[in-house]
């Protein structure tokens, strides 16, 4: 009877602790962070986000035909001019005819168009080439979405996992107040030496000192969740207390949606697509350049001094240009060649992305893997490791173990729950990477 109501003593102060532990961790007042509202903060905070939201804006406002140069360019022009001067003229008959401050003015003004009609389907290439950057900033923008959702959902786990590691190492500590004072009891009858006393103490304080090491931790985890929302690093906050791994993902499914969704893989296959739009762009300059010009102009001019004293005429101007390159020093055949060894550059690019995509996804999930495993063996563990530990306090009331061995009991009860977290924690993080690499995480 004594035993029994012995265990349920120190368990219900394992208990005791460890929910008095999970309040502290709370933050009274302070709202609950749920995963949900932490994405919808960071997509709408977060700087990276935004500045790359804008990126892609300026791509896509980039593709117009104008910037293209499809279109031809109008303008339009004014000038004024004025001067005064003093005029001494000799004619033929020996008459000299001085004008003095005479006063000249000219004005100009009119409208002038421009437009190249052809230049070697340069256009055309160019047009390809702002709507593949478009495609290329929307890929990027959303890269960077994914990656600043993984990293939320990576630190708010981390979180959870703290929290987790925190009250095991308080119910860890309860057990030591509890042999602290049965030592001090078994001292004063003079059972025990001071020694276990000082030991029981310094196995207490060793355990308080990692209970705050783990606390500052934690309070890091949460400034560093709060710089990805783009808040207030002290801004306070609880989070959940639960880890759900998704146990459904394949591993061939993951490939074949790298394959067509993986931002580093797309990326590689839009820059091999402009290094041969840029080929097209080179290429185009061995053409002729062909531009028709027009315009209106209007003129008015007043000189006292000439023969016709006020002039003013309009009319219209058009014209045909064109150009072609004969000879530049061998720069065009170099520019191709060139252009060519980076189309040859990109595909090497490509392919090798394509094979370090799948290295890195086959060794998440490999860890993946290894993690589930893990949980399903750390919670057995921990269950044996209670047991265990259940067993020693009891042999240690009756005084058949000496204090190393309760302690040993209570570090493999604190290592069995600091895997089980830990194995949850890296399976989540493996879970969450895989799906950041397909595009695949969920922003609900």
């Amino acid at each position: 009877m004594r035993s029994s109501k012995f265990i349920c003593l120190v368990l219900s102060l394992i208990i005791g602790a460890t929910t008095v532990r999970a309040q502290n961790n709370k933050v009274p007042n302070a709202p609950i962070l749920t995963l949900k509202d932490a994405i919808e903060i960071s997509l709408q905070n977060n700087y990276d986000i935004r500045l790359s939201r804008n990126t892609s804006v300026i791509a896509q406002n980039n593709v117009t035909l104008g910037n293209a140069r499809f279109l031809p360019t109008v303008t339009g022009s004014y000038t004024i001019a004025n001067s005064i001067q003093s005029t001494t003229q000799t004619r033929s008959d020996s008459t000299v005819n001085r004008i003095n401050g005479a006063n000249n003015t000219g004005s100009n003004y009119g409208v002038d168009l421009n437009w190249t009609i052809f230049d070697g389907f340069n256009m055309f290439a160019t047009y390809d080439a702002l709507k593949q950057r478009r495609q290329l900033g929307q890929v990027r923008l959303q890269d960077t979405v994914q990656r600043t959702v993984a990293a939320v959902i990576t630190t708010y786990f981390d979180l959870i996992n703290q929290q987790k590691q925190i009250e095991a190492l308080q119910s860890v500590i309860a057990i030591s107040r509890t042999q602290l004072r049965y030592a001090n009891d078994r001292f004063q009858v003079g059972r025990v030496a001071r020694l276990d006393v000082y030991n029981a103490q310094v196995a207490l304080n060793t355990d308080t000192a990692t209970l705050i090491g783990q606390q500052q931790t934690f309070k890091a985890s949460k400034i560093e969740l709060n710089r990805i929302l783009s808040r207030d690093p002290q801004t306070e906050f609880n989070v959940a207390d639960t880890i759900v791994v998704d146990q459904g993902l394949i591993l061939a499914n993951i490939i074949n949606q790298a394959q067509t969704q993986n931002p580093t893989i797309l990326s590689a296959q839009i820059s091999q697509r402009l290094s041969e739009i840029n080929l097209k762009q080179i290429r185009a300059t061995r053409y002729p350049q062909v531009s028709v010009t027009t315009g209106y102009t209007w003129s008015n001019s007043s000189n006292p001094a000439g023969f016709a004293r006020v002039q003013n005429s309009r009319g219209l101007n058009y014209g045909l240009a064109a150009t072609v390159n004969i000879f530049d020093g061998f720069n065009q055949w170099r520019r191709e060649r060139n252009a060519k060894l980076q189309i040859d550059n990109s595909k090497l690019n490509s392919a090798q992305t394509r094979i370090e995509v799948e290295a890195q996804i086959s060794n998440l999930f490999s860890s993946y893997l290894s993690g589930l495993e893990l949980i399903k063996l750390g919670q057995s563990n921990v269950e044996l490791a209670r047991k265990s530990l259940d067993i020693s306090l009891e042999k240690y009331r009756l005084g058949t173990i000496t204090p190393l061995e309760i302690r040993e009991a209570q570090r493999n009860f604190l290592n069995a729950q600091s895997i089980f977290y830990n194995s949850q924690y890296q399976s989540k993080v493996a879970e969450t990477t895989l799906k950041q690499i397909t595009g695949a995480i969920s922003l609900q």
